[in-house]
């Protein structure tokens, strides 16, 4: 199948799709006689694949390296489980991070409520810390 009838069955832009195959995530397709890429019907489980990957936050280098596993005739699972266990931890991170920020934004818009405009400072008072005149 030619590329436009790949990315209308699986939702990925011909763009993406050419993106993705000089990344090595796909493998150079067979050529019509007149040059056209042909895809093979079994791109289409590696397309919905990459994609699933993504949306659970796999990076490209990630979903290459799964890819070369299960090429490899070896079960990634194990492997994918580990990717998943540190993007946990690092999106536990991130929302203790967020959380943090949150609180400090909660404060300073309380202390916008309550700054007298003809009273800003420097660059601004509210985002100053408290007690600084200089």
């Amino acid at each position: 199948m030619r590329i436009g009838e790949l990315a209308s069955r699986t939702g990925v832009t011909t763009k993406t799709i050419r993106f993705w195959e000089s990344s090595g995530l796909l493998a150079d397709p067979a050529r019509t006689s007149s040059g056209y890429r042909d895809y093979g019907p079994d791109v289409i489980d590696r397309l919905e694949f990459i994609r699933h990957a993504q949306t659970a936050g796999l990076t490209l280098e990630e979903i290459r390296q799964v890819l070369a596993i299960s090429d490899g005739g070896r079960p990634p699972c194990e492997h994918v489980g580990e990717l998943i266990r540190r993007h946990l931890v690092d999106l536990d991170q991130r929302i203790r991070e967020l959380a943090d920020t949150r609180r400090r934004l909660r404060h300073l818009a309380k202390r916008a409520v309550e700054q007298d405009p003809a009273a800003c400072e420097r660059y601004c008072s509210i985002l100053q810390p408290t007690g600084a005149n200089s």
